[in-house]
Order: C-alpha cells, then structure tokens, then sequence
C-alpha cells in the first residue's frame, strides 16, 4: 500500500493511471498525450508497475502498459474504512464537531466579564458499587487519575485532599504521550468544601488560562444515593467569576465532563465484574 500511494502521489504518474483506465496503451503513445519525453514516461511507468497498479507486455517493438484495477479497489476500501472509521455516529469526529459548534456559541455570547454567571450543568449516572466504593473513585487520587479526564487527555498531576479546606490540582497533557515531555495542555486549582463521606462532595475549581489567571470558579456538588443495583450519582455544576476568555472552557464541561462520567461507570463496571470473578474462584478453591 505504502509503494502504492508513493507511486500514485505524483500529478505525472496519476495522468498516466487516468489514461490507462481507458485502454492498455504503448509508452510512446503514453509520451505523446502527457507531452512528455519518453524516457521520463518509461520511469516513470516503471514506478508504477514497481507498486502493481499496472503491468506490461511487449508486442513487436512496441510495449504495451495496462492498468490493474485490484490495487485501486483494495485503496478505495481502505480509504472508504478510514473514512467510516472518522465518521461514525456520536465518535470523536462527532464529539469534536459539536465541541466546535458549542466555542463558536460561547464565544459570541462571550461579551464582557461574567458572561456565563449563574449557568449551570446536571448530570446523572447509576454506578455499580455500593456508595463507599463510588467514594473511593470521587475522593482518592489514584483512582480519580483513571477517570478524571476528557478521553483525548490523562492527568499528569492529580492533587485531591478530600477534607474542608483541601487542595485540589489537576494538569492535563494529550493522552497519547508517553512521557511528560509534552507541553501542559491545562491546568485546573481549586478547594475542597463540603465532605460527607458516601453521601456528599463538594467543591470549587478553576481552569488556568495560559497566563496562570482563572477563567472561571466551577461550583461543584456531588451527591450519591444507594440504589438496589449500585449507587445514583447526582452532579451539579454552578459557574461564577467567568471571563471573556472562558469560553473555551465552557464549551466544554458538557461533553469533557460526561466523557469522564462514563470512564467513571465503566472503571466501576471493570471493578465490580473483577471482584465478582475473584469471589467465584475462591468460592470454587474452597470446594
């Protein structure tokens, strides 16, 4: 595929690919309608035959190219999956879109300081794990580290002093790093509030704009009910402080904050699943 695209990628090339596609043609013929000399052509027609888009044979004094149609149709399916692959419903192509459509809104709407005042976000989960469990992942940083972010992004620095008057820091960098070499894609600050523990979380936390300012104050308050299957967790968002620059940031609390809600269902999902095979096969040692 890779000698394919190289081949195909030049504009002399693909004329000869397009000419051939009508009928087998010889390489003076070739020259003649690219206007070209025929040694380049002959090159030129090597290289692609090279890639096994076309074959030749020779006839008297004449050689003949033809075009393979098997090497274009294995690239327009494979062309045609990436495509499907960046188009799917609802996948990041759609999540980006949307965050895209929701920057271009708050930024008109972002006129003057404290714009987005008073706006609020809900959201809503049922969890497997009973409330103490669901605790853990809210409260203890090396669990909040897996769920904490956005899917393109992984926490680099996660501080969570789950006690009134505790610190909390988040840093992000792109998720496909591998060490934290990278530049800091954001980075948020903030303070513990309220702590009932199985019961209620609150806090407040503010994204740093480049220049270390906050862009605004999130008002965040978690409560976890019990449930027969799990705990229902209930997430309320209130926004104060909002600059004209924040607009960024709050296009995205929708979309980055649900995404980590679900890596929170599905982290709890993974650990219930986990504890219950654990359990089978100490019942069954037992036996």
């Amino acid at each position: 595929m890779d000698a394919l695209l190289a081949a195909l990628a030049d504009p002399a090339r693909w004329h000869l690919v397009s000419l051939l596609a009508e009928r087998p043609r010889s390489v003076g013929v070739l020259a003649q309608l690219t206007d070209a000399r025929q040694p380049q052509t002959t090159k030129h027609l090597q290289t692609l035959e090279r890639s096994g888009v076309v074959t030749s044979q020779r006839t008297g004094q004449r050689r003949v190219y033809t075009l393979l149609p098997g090497p274009l149709r294995d690239l327009a399916a494979a062309l045609s999956q990436l495509a499907d692959t960046a188009d799917q419903p609802d996948g990041p192509r759609a999540t980006h879109d949307r965050y895209g459509l929701s920057v271009d809104a708050e930024r008109l709407a972002a006129q003057e300081p404290g714009w987005a005042d008073g706006r609020s976000f809900t959201f809503h989960r049922s969890l497997a794990g009973r409330p103490e469990l669901v605790w853990r992942h809210l409260t203890e940083a090396a669990l909040l580290t897996h769920w904490w972010t956005p899917e393109d992004l992984r926490a680099s620095e996660l501080v969570f002093e789950a006690r009134p008057g505790g610190r909390i820091v988040q840093e992000y960098r792109d998720a496909e790093e591998v060490a934290d070499s990278g530049l800091v894609v954001g980075r948020a600050e903030g303070v513990v509030d309220d702590v009932r523990p199985g019961e209620h979380l609150a806090y407040r936390l503010s994204p740093l704009l480049p220049d270390g300012r906050p862009a605004f104050t999130a008002h965040v308050a978690m409560g976890l009910g019990p449930t027969d299957t799990g705990t229902d967790l209930d997430v309320r968002w209130r926004i104060t402080d909002s600059t004209v620059d924040s607009a960024g940031f709050i296009a995205g609390i929708e979309i980055g904050f649900g995404q980590s809600l679900d890596k929170l269902a599905a982290a709890l999902t993974a650990y219930a699943h986990d504890t219950d095979n654990t359990d089978n096969t100490a019942t069954r040692s037992m036996k």
